[in-house]
This record gives structure tokens, C-alpha cells and sequence, in this order.
């Protein structure tokens, strides 16, 4: 029987609170830190992790440095000591209390103890990113691992990224500025979408150190990409003061407030919906068309015979919808409001070629994918220009001499009909969005990244759901022969030069004047 594959762990929306050594070497208090901040946590309906610090200290301190009271870090380590079964009682608290247990290990003996604790994840301290020995112990786990980026070039992010993916772990980023508090100028907040762009299969967050009275920080972060979060929290007495970047749970609090509202404010990475209040907002302030001298029903509406102007009357042609040719649908007295009844209801060929330039530049634009000025442009459409929203695509010629580079741009809804090739031999190349593709009767699926070879003479198909761009490398296609051959015959009937547009430029200027209506 084959081995299951464990579940991914879901980084995206995790909040992880660090105690460090807030809990000052007491159980006492590090127990009332986690009640505290679960009880936060609980309220604002966040996903949140309590992370402790694990260090050997008998051997990861040099013996001869022990007693040094001069060396920074050491005093606070050794007088902040807990033992494995402390740690234990609180990570067994702060899952009983609804947070995930988390730990940072500093050494190798430390990452067992970790396992042994039953932690959910392994954090790894930017201080450790390049510790290779321990890197390798982590890996070691099949733990889900996050990893902080303090202090490393981008070059150095690329090491760690290759070490973890090449051990198949299943792992996040963590945007870090090892400042301790960090000022506002050194936040460098943008960097979050530097590792987003550089990384875009891999998690994102962000780590912070400012001073937690910032609730700023936190939405910017968000809005540049970062979708994991962590914050050192402690609890102020009045033997015990926190240091100037850990959090009280009142100031937690407000922090994740700040987080809710910039995911507010932000919405979803989709097309917006456009509210009815906003749309009447706009319509307050737009323009109507107004007849300047009477007009009869039956004539043509010539644009020296209408003026533009508000408030916008209900039902009637907005200036936006003015063009030459249109037919009064009645008599109209002098400013007289015109009906939007009037606006033509059949597109022209000009309609639907540009329609189909600006979308597929906006795909362009989106996927990042850079055109030279030496390209040809040509819609595909197997069923009339009419139908092309729905069969049909757009196909860029980048090159076509012995070998053929071309790519393929695919509106939602669209899909190319089952044909065969006598004469040329392809592979397509994923590049953006779905296409979904079916050879010989078998679908599949295809993502960014992924291929399909088709050899010559066998039937496929395809389309999208998505929107999608595919790189089709192949030999020279038979532009002048036509070797495309179709299932349904129909599409053969239908003359070549009636299935395809050819642009030129774009079409800059091409259509200009092209108001023939189509079906």
C-alpha cells in the first residue's frame, strides 16, 4: 500500500505570538501571557500560535562564557531557563486554549525537543537561516517550517529556498528587519513584495519589531503581499517591564484590529463588484444627451442637433453612448431628453476587434509579459467574428521562419474546436491562467508552468475558464496551405479569410471606420 502524503499546512492568515523570554524563567507568568493573548486571540477570531524559544544551553553556550555577565544575551538565557516539561505544561495550555504550539530551536538537540514537545511548526531565527547543520536537522522533521529573512540578501533567500524545497518541506518567508525596535525607515515593508514576485508559490509574512503602539505597519504589510504575522508578546507587572517591541494584549488587540481593517480595505484580488449606491453616485454627475432643435421620429441624429449635458434623466442616452447614425425613435421637441432606446443593439466589427485588443493588452500587462514591436496579431475565429467571445482566440506570430514561436491568448469562456496538424508539430507552454485541454478523448488540466506536446495527427482541443496565456512553440506553421483540420465540418465550409482577422500594428487606426454589424 502506497504511503499517504500528508496534508499541506495552510500558512495564509496565521498570527504567531513570541514569547521569547517574556516569561521571565516563571510558568506562572508565561501561563498568564498565553490565557491572555488566547483570550485576544479568541475575540478578534484569529488563527493564532504561541512560539517559544528552545536553546540547549549547556552546550549552546561555550562552558567558559557561562559566568560572563558582559556578553549580551547570555545573562537573560540562563536566568530565563525553563525545563522540557515546563515548556511542555505551557504549549499543552495554549492548545487546550485553542492556539497552535510553535517553537524556535537554536541548536540540534533543541529541534528533538521540539518534536518530543509536539510542536505544530518549527520556526527558524534569522540568526539560524544560513546555521546549516541545524537547517538540515530541521528539514529532518517533516514539520511545516517558517523561516525569517533578517539580515539576508536576496541571494541568500534564494539558498534557503532551494535547501527547503529540495527536502520537499513544506515552508513559509518571513519578512524580518533584525532592529530591535525597528524605526519606521527601516521597516522596508516593500521588500515583502519583492519576495512575493520572486517567490510566488511560497507564503509571505512579516515579522515585526517596531514599536507595538504602530498599528500601521501591520496594513501596509498586507497590502504589500504578507499574509502571516508575528508579533513578541508579554505582560507588564510592576516587577516585570517589556521591552520596546513586545506587545501587551490590549495593544495586541489593536493591532489585529488594524490588521481587520486593512483586509477590509484592501478586498479580494478580483474584478470588484461595482455597489448600486456608487453607480447612482456616478450617474448623479453624468452627462445626458439633449436635442438643440426639433427632431423627427425615423431621422438620422446628427451631432450638431443634440447638446450634452446634466442631471441625467432616467432612461435616457448618456453623452458616453452618442455616436453617428443613430435613429431618433420619435419626434423630439427642443431640449427634450433622447431615449436610450436609440442606442444601437447589434455590435460592429470595430466593436468586437477592439474589445478583444484591450483585453488581451490588459492580460499582457497583468501576466508581465513583455512584447517587442515584430509581431503579427490575427483573431482566430472558427464560427464568424460574432462568435469569437466564445470560440475563437487571439495569437500572437513572435516568430515564424524553419521554427514557430507564437502565443495564444484565450478570453474566460473560450474555447478552440477539436482539430488535427498533417503538417506541424507544437508544444504549449503554460504561461498564465488555466487552459484546459483535451488529446484524443483525455482531458487535462494545464497551470502556469506546465506542458503539452502535440505531434502531428492527433485530435485536441482546448479552453479556459481562467482567462490563460500559452507560449505554442512549433514548426513552421502552413500559414498559406491552412493545416489546421476540424472535427466539425462546418468550420471547413466557412472560407479561411472569413475565420481570421489579421492586425496590423495592433490594429492602430485599422477598424477605425469599420461599423459593419455582425451577427
Amino acid at each position: 500500500m502506497l504511503a499517504q502524503v500528508p496534508n499541506k499546512f495552510d500558512f495564509k492568515e496565521l498570527f504567531t505570538f513570541e514569547m521569547a523570554n517574556n516569561h521571565q524563567g516563571s510558568m506562572e507568568h508565561g501561563a498568564r501571557i498565553i490565557q491572555e493573548i488566547a483570550t485576544v486571540a479568541k475575540e478578534m477570531h484569529v488563527r493564532g500560535a504561541i512560539k517559544i524559544q528552545l536553546r540547549d544551553l549547556d552546550t549552546f553556550i561555550h562552558p567558559s562564557y557561562t559566568n560572563r555577565k558582559d556578553i549580551k544575551h547570555i545573562p537573560r538565557f540562563l536566568d530565563t531557563r525553563l525545563t522540557t516539561e515546563q515548556f511542555k505544561e505551557l504549549l499543552n495550555t495554549a492548545k487546550k486554549l485553542g492556539l497552535l504550539a510553535m517553537a524556535t530551536p537554536f541548536d540540534e538537540r533543541s529541534v528533538k525537543v521540539a518534536v518530543d514537545l509536539g510542536v505544530d511548526i518549527i520556526k527558524v531565527a534569522s540568526c539560524s537561516a544560513h546555521d546549516w547543520p541545524l537547517l538540515e536537522e530541521i528539514a529532518s522533521t517533516g514539520k511545516p517550517v517558517i523561516v525569517s529573512t533578517g539580515g539576508l540578501l536576496l541571494h541568500d533567500v534564494d539558498k534557503i529556498v532551494s535547501f527547503f524545497e529540495h527536502r520537499g518541506i513544506n515552508f513559509a518567508l518571513m519578512h524580518c528587519v533584525a532592529q530591535y525596535p525597528t524605526p519606521i525607515d527601516a521597516l522596508h515593508l516593500d521588500h515583502i513584495a519583492k519576495l512575493k514576485a520572486r517567490y510566488p508559490h511560497i507564503i509571505i509574512g512579516f515579522s515585526t519589531h517596531e514599536d507595538p503602539n504602530n498599528t500601521t505597519a501591520i496594513g501596509l504589510a498586507y497590502a504589500r503581499g504578507a499574509r502571516i504575522f508575528e508579533k513578541h508578546v508579554g505582560v507588564a507587572t510592576d516587577t516585570i517591564k517589556l521591552n520596546a517591541y513586545s506587545a501587551t494584549p490590549k495593544q495586541v488587540k489593536k493591532w489585529l484590529q488594524a490588521y481587520q481593517e486593512a483586509v477590509a480595505a484592501i478586498g479580494e484580488n478580483k474584478e470588484r463588484m461595482i455597489a448600486d449606491v456608487e453607480r447612482a453616485d456616478l450617474d448623479s454627475l453624468m452627462r445626458g444627451v439633449f436635442v438643440s432643435e426639433d427632431i423627427l421620429a425615423g431621422s438620422v441624429i446628427d451631432r450638431s442637433q443634440v447638446y450634452f449635458a446634466m442631471p441625467l434623466q432616467p432612461g435616457q442616452l448618456t453623452s458616453g453612448s452618442f455616436k453617428k447614425g443613430l435613429i431618433a425613435d420619435r419626434d423630439y421637441k427642443k431640449d427634450t431628453a433622447i431615449s436610450a432606446v436609440v442606442a444601437p443593439k447589434h455590435r460592429t466589427k470595430k466593436d468586437v476587434v477592439y474589445s478583444a485588443i484591450h483585453i488581451a493588452k490588459g492580460m499582457l500587462n497583468e501576466a508581465k509579459i513583455p512584447l517587442s514591436h515584430d509581431f503579427k496579431v490575427e483573431l482566430s475565429h472558427h464560427y464568424g467574428l460574432g462568435q469569437f467571445h466564445t470560440t475563437g482566440c487571439m495569437i500572437i506570430d513572435c516568430i515564424n521562419r524553419e521554427y514557430a514561436k507564437k502565443l495564444i491568448i484565450q478570453f474566460p469562456g473560450q474555447m478552440n474546436p477539436t482539430h488535427y496538424h498533417k503538417a506541424k508539430d507544437e508544444t504549449f507552454h503554460v504561461l498564465s491562467g488555466e487552459l484546459i485541454a483535451e488529446i484524443e478523448g483525455k482531458t487535462r488540466l494545464l497551470t502556469p508552468g506546465d506542458t503539452l506536446w502535440v505531434p502531428r495527427g492527433v485530435w485536441h482541443s482546448f479552453w479556459t475558464e481562467t482567462g490563460v496565456i500559452v507560449e505554442e512553440v512549433s514548426t513552421t506553421a502552413m500559414e498559406t496551405q491552412g493545416d489546421s483540420f476540424y472535427i466539425d465540418r462546418r468550420i471547413a465550409n466557412i472560407p479561411r479569410e472569413d475565420r481570421k482577422t489579421k492586425l496590423m500594428n495592433w490594429g492602430r487606426h485599422q477598424f477605425d471606420d469599420a461599423d459593419e454589424v455582425i451577427a
